[in-house]
């Protein structure tokens, strides 16, 4: 099994950041609701630290606080690139150091984050009549995600 310890603290932080990238690019997809998805974005992370075990690494990874390094995104200037970005090289570092079902485990939880957030707060309509779930820019982040992580 794979642990934090078999990263070094620039590859871990790596890690760490993937899911935060995740969602903060399915944040930035729509305005509206912000509080509302950092916060079902909290409550992935949490439902994941009740349910541990299944996968070590995950557990380390949520016991780390989440974390984004803001440089990252200046430098790139755009969230979804620094998103891309920052999931393949995740993905590119577990591939090397963890077993394939660690890596999917991984992907899964990245997903739960980015779809969290993308039904965390309905769009448009009117009183919530009309309102659509997932808005057309939040589920382009959503298919983004997928592609990278594929």
């Amino acid at each position: 099994m794979t642990k934090k310890a078999d990263f070094n603290a620039e590859e871990w932080a790596k890690v760490v950041e993937g899911p935060m990238l995740a969602g903060m690019r399915v944040i930035t997809a729509d305005r509206g609701g912000t509080i509302r998805e950092s916060l079902a974005m909290g409550q992935v992370y949490t439902q994941a630290r009740r349910q541990q075990g299944g996968s070590e690494l995950l557990d380390e990874l949520v016991a780390s606080p989440p974390a984004m390094d803001p440089n990252r995104v200046r430098s790139v200037g755009d969230v979804g690139q620094a998103s891309s970005e920052g999931l393949r090289e995740a993905v590119r570092l577990l591939q090397e150091k963890a077993s394939p079902e660690e890596v999917d485990a991984y992907k899964g939880f990245v997903r739960a984050v980015a779809d969290a957030v993308a039904r965390a707060h309905k769009e448009g309509g009117f009183l919530g009549v009309g309102a659509k779930e997932v808005s057309a820019d939040e589920q382009a982040a959503l298919d983004d995600i997928e592609a990278t992580l594929s």
